[in-house]
């Protein structure tokens, strides 16, 4: 940040309304993804980049990374989902590409290694283990 840039007075880190709406966001749309018996669907299991418009579980918890939040007990169930989609290599796939026009290729196919979802499961690890 240069030395005459100041932070928004509604930064996630500064606001006053943090805890709230961080617990909001955790309580609810951390289960966004589960089912009536309360398991994670596939949808929201599947991975993708780039996201567009959908909600997965990477994004949810790399938002909250991004946001600052320390991990806690309601994200260890996500946060162990994104750990076992690591492959043999340990990278992970792209598992869920959407539909739509892209400026160029950057991932291969669904199912192939991707370097987005690597890099942005290896920061959601390295946030979770930090607590």
């Amino acid at each position: 940040m240069s030395a005459g840039a100041q932070l928004s007075p509604y930064s996630v880190r500064d606001s006053s309304a943090t805890t709230d709406s961080t617990n909001w966001f955790i309580d609810r749309k951390t289960q966004a993804g589960c089912s009536a018996r309360g398991t994670f669907t596939a949808a929201w299991t599947e991975i993708s980049f780039p996201t567009r418009w959908h909600y997965d579980i990477l994004w949810g918890l790399d938002y909250l990374r991004r946001a600052g939040v320390a991990p806690d007990d309601r994200m260890a169930e996500a946060i162990d989902l994104v750990r076992k989609t690591r492959d043999e290599h340990g990278r992970w796939p792209l598992e869920n590409p959407h539909p739509g026009p892209v400026h160029f290729e950057m991932e291969g196919r669904a199912g192939e290694p991707s370097r987005w979802n690597t890099l942005r499961a290896l920061r959601v690890l390295r946030w979770a283990s930090a607590s």
